[in-house]
C-alpha cells in the first residue's frame, strides 16, 4: 500500500486532508506539533481524529517556537485580534516560518517510513493571508526537500507535497469533507486557547462563514 504523511493540527483543513488521503488509498502517517501554541487544545482534537480515522501511526513532535515568540499564537503577551475579513496586512497570528518548519519535519518522517507523498491542508482562497499558505511556497519547499533528502536527490524517489485545497473555498472543502465522512465536531479551529471556541478570532470567523456558505451547521460549541 502506498504511504502518505499528513500534517494534522486537529483543525478543519488538516482533518479533511487526512480523510482525503485515506480516500485515495494511502496508508496514513499523521504528524502533529506541540510548538508552544496558545491553542494547544487542538492537539487533543488531532489525537481524536487520528484514532477515529484509523491512521497507521500518529506522532506528536515537540518543538518550542514559543522560545522566541513573534506571534499571538506563541507569545502570551500578544493578544489574539478579532477576525477581520477586510484586513490587508499579515495578522499577528502568523507564526514565522511555521509551515516551512513543519514540512521539513514531515519530509524527514516521510523519508524514514518510505512515503513519497505529504499532505498539507493549506489554502490561498479562504485564509488569513499567511505567506506560507501559497502555492508558490509549496512548490519551493517541494524542490528544496528533494534536493536535501537522499530519497529525492539520490534514489529517484522524490517527495510530492499535496495541497489539495489550495484553490478551494472552505465551504467547498467542508462539503467534500462531509462526503468523506469527516466528523467536524472532533476538530478545533479557535486561536484563543479557551475551553470553548471564541467565535470571533480570524480562524473562528472563517470557519463559521464557511459552514454557513456550505449550508451546514457547525457542530463545534462556541462561547455565548
Amino acid at each position: 500500500m502506498k504511504k502518505a504523511v499528513v500534517l494534522l493540527s486537529g483543525g478543519l483543513d488538516s482533518t479533511t486532508a487526512l480523510y482525503l488521503a485515506k480516500s485515495k488509498g494511502y496508508e496514513v502517517y499523521a504528524i502533529s506539533f506541540d510548538y508552544g501554541q496558545r491553542h494547544d487544545k487542538e492537539l487533543q482534537s488531532a489525537k481524536n481524529v487520528a484514532e477515529v480515522a484509523g491512521v497507521k501511526e500518529h506522532i506528536i513532535v515537540e518543538t518550542n517556537m514559543g522560545a522566541w515568540g513573534g506571534s499571538a499564537l506563541t507569545d502570551q503577551s500578544i493578544d489574539v485580534p478579532e477576525g477581520d475579513e477586510q484586513r490587508k496586512e499579515i495578522p499577528v497570528t502568523y507564526v514565522p516560518a511555521r509551515n516551512m518548519i513543519f514540512l521539513s519535519y514531515a519530509a524527514s518522517y516521510a523519508e524514514v517510513v518510505g512515503a513519497q507523498d505529504v499532505f498539507i491542508g493549506v489554502s490561498e482562497v479562504d485564509y488569513s493571508g499567511y505567506v506560507d499558505c501559497r502555492q508558490e511556497f509549496i512548490n519551493a519547499m517541494e524542490q528544496a526537500i528533494n534536493k536535501g533528502t537522499v530519497c529525492g536527490a539520490e534514489e529517484g524517489k522524490p517527495i510530492k507535497i499535496h495541497a489539495p485545497f489550495i484553490n478551494m473555498t472552505k465551504a467547498e472543502e467542508i462539503k467534500l469533507g462531509i462526503k468523506l465522512g469527516v466528523d467536524y465536531a472532533q476538530t478545533w479551529s479557535c486561536y484563543c486557547g479557551e475551553e470553548q471556541a471564541c467565535g470571533s478570532c480570524d480562524s473562528c470567523v472563517l470557519r463559521l462563514k464557511a459552514f454557513e456558505e456550505a449550508g451546514h451547521i457547525d457542530p463545534l460549541k462556541y462561547q455565548d
